[in-house]
């Protein structure tokens, strides 16, 4: 139940205020909150309680209604308002996270922020702005007064049914020669280049990408591979246009020479930076056995592989080659798609080194629920053709699978490669090494996103190459902040999600070399929590059907609160609702 709503509106015939209770309306000439005549003569554009006419006011609840660290969603003319309470003060923002519109509700506060429940964005309760990612934009903020006992919230008229705001920014400044340049047309970059004009950089940006299109909204290629193009981007077109965001697509890095502060680009052109970021991400990495170069062989990149996928599976036979994030996203989508959809693993269930034996277990019933056949512990020897397109794949175990399409998620490879000659340091696994402040060891380049190895606060500064969107979209904040000398860290929690057959599995933290799993609830009714244990501590976390758990164990990892193993081992989870 939401709080009643109390409204002044005026009446166009009158001149009268009208005081709407719910759906009663009330003629007045008395203010409510005064118990005195209304002047009418008191100033355009006020009511008779003072009130900008350019606001909506209403009562939402009593003072004593909300405790400190509660929120309560509540209305004004309509408009969903999160309201929290938080040392004694009540503050109002939009009620719906920006990046999908989850409602925030049911997320986690904790301090002086919420995070959404579902993919782990954060809000400042007092100001909206967004301080964690996925998502772009800020939440609107509302005006709150409480007197004689009773909380008021006064909307803006303009911003009513707006559920985000975006932050203001600068613009290129005439005769401002400095350049920074951004290799990649990614989250990072985006956040990159949003960063740098809402603090007020005045220079030249320019993002270079390989893609066909705007930065786009990747994650959703695996999971809804029929969208169309205008439903995937970021930012239209004219954001750019109108922040002076250069935007250079279909285009490739392909060396950087960082003695001359130069980028030469694949058709040969080359240009001037005084500043670099490498954000170009990974790619993903091909089948290498007899037969991979048949027609009808794909991988799952960009748009127009999504499209191709799409296209050329419906009502045909499919294998997907790696029982991976991907390659089960992709078999989840084709399920009721495909005439067939068989998916080849190396190991004995999905995920099993990320989230355990028992999770993947569950995922691979539910994919098999839904006619996915998998051959596990195998993997492909040779793909055979018939007319130069794919018509058999044959596995290890000497299986055959007829099959139209073969559809590979079996890793991905960083892309450095044209850092050759460049002399930036790069890791065993060719990702690009940065510091806490995302510099590389050159001075003025810089690195973000899947692309980089970099040191993670929650492990102790253990270095690492995560290719999470979250942090993709941090890294290009932080890079874009140190590029202007505000000399912050990263010092994000990585969160992460997966969507099969419309059910999400969250994660959050680093749980490589967990030793124990500990649950609550039952994988097995697909309804759990799941802590991973190290070192008698909590070092991960994933659940389904159990939010907010994961949310609030990210926020708790972030204020650096050392989770312990006999703290998941207990019956009270009272400590994970503080």
């Amino acid at each position: 139940m939401h709080a009643r709503t109390t409204l002044w509106l005026k009446n166009k015939a009158t001149g009268c205020f009208v005081q709407r209770y719910g759906s009663r309306f009330v003629f007045s000439g008395t203010s409510a909150l005064s118990g005195r005549k209304t002047d009418m003569s008191q100033g355009q554009g006020q009511d008779p309680t003072g009130q900008d006419q350019d606001q909506v006011t209403g009562m939402v609840c009593l003072e004593s209604d909300l405790q400190d660290g509660q929120m309560k969603e509540v209305e004004v003319d309509e408009q969903k308002i999160l309201l929290v309470r938080t040392q004694g003060l009540y503050s109002a923002v939009g009620s719906k996270c920006s990046h999908y519109g989850a409602p925030l509700i049911k997320g986690a506060l904790v301090g002086d922020r919420v995070r959404c429940p579902f993919h782990g964005a954060c809000f400042n309760i007092k100001t909206g702005d967004i301080e964690e990612y996925p998502g772009l934009d800020c939440l609107p903020s509302y005006k709150v007064k409480v007197e004689d006992g009773k909380v008021y919230v006064s909307v803006n008229k303009k911003s009513l049914k707006l559920y985000k705001r975006v932050k203001d920014m600068s613009c290129r400044v005439s005769g401002v020669r400095h350049t920074i340049l951004l290799i990649g047309g990614g989250p990072a970059s985006l956040l990159c280049a949003e960063t740098l004009r809402q603090n007020r950089y005045e220079g030249r940006i320019v993002m270079v990408t390989r893609d066909t299109l705007p930065p786009i909204d990747k994650p959703k290629l695996s999971k809804a591979m029929h969208l169309e193009s205008v439903s995937l981007l970021l930012r239209p077109t004219d954001f750019f246009q109108q922040h002076d965001i250069e935007l250079w697509m279909q285009k490739e890095a392909v060396s950087v020479n960082p003695v001359e502060k130069t980028v030469k680009l694949n058709d040969g052109s080359l240009h001037y930076y005084d500043q670099l970021l490498i954000s170009t991400g990974c790619r993903a990495r091909p089948l290498s056995c007899p037969g991979s170069e048949l027609e009808g062989v794909r991988i799952l990149q960009s748009y127009e592989d999504a499209k191709e996928i799409h296209q050329s599976c419906v009502g045909k036979k499919a294998v997907v080659v790696g029982a991976s994030f991907i390659g089960m996203e992709v078999a989840s989508y084709l399920a009721d798609k495909a005439a067939s959809v068989a998916m080849v693993g190396n190991g004995s269930y999905p995920f099993e080194r990320s989230l355990g034996p028992e999770i993947g277990k569950m995922t691979m019933q539910m994919l098999e629920e839904s006619k996915v056949k998998f051959y596990m512990n195998d993997g492909v020897v040779e793909i055979i053709g018939e007319n130069g397109k794919v018509k058999e794949v044959v596995l290890k175990s000497g299986a055959v699978v007829e099959t139209d399409v073969v559809i590979a998620g079996i890793g991905v490879i960083p892309n450095s490669d044209f850092l050759k000659e460049s002399q930036v340091e790069v890791d065993s696994r060719k990702a690009v090494i940065v510091d806490k402040f995302m510099r590389t060891n050159i001075p003025n380049v810089f690195g973000a996103g899947d692309v980089t190895s970099f040191p993670l606060t929650i492990r102790k500064d253990q270095r690492v190459n995560i290719g999470h969107w979250q942090l993709a979209s941090a890294h290009g904040r932080v890079a874009a902040l140190n590029m202007l000398q505000k000399q912050i860290k990263i010092d994000s929690v990585p969160f992460f999600w997966t969507v099969l057959l419309g059910k999400s599995v969250r994660y959050t933290g680093y749980g490589e070399g967990y030793t124990e799993i500990i649950f609550k609830g039952k994988v097995e009714e697909r309804k759990f929590l799941a802590f991973y244990i190290k070192d008698d501590q909590v070092v991960a976390a994933a659940s389904l059907m159990f939010d907010p758990a994961v949310a609030r164990l990210a926020e708790m990892m972030s204020n650096g609160l050392v989770i312990t193993k006999a703290q998941a081992q207990s019956d009270d989870l009272s400590w994970l609702q503080m």
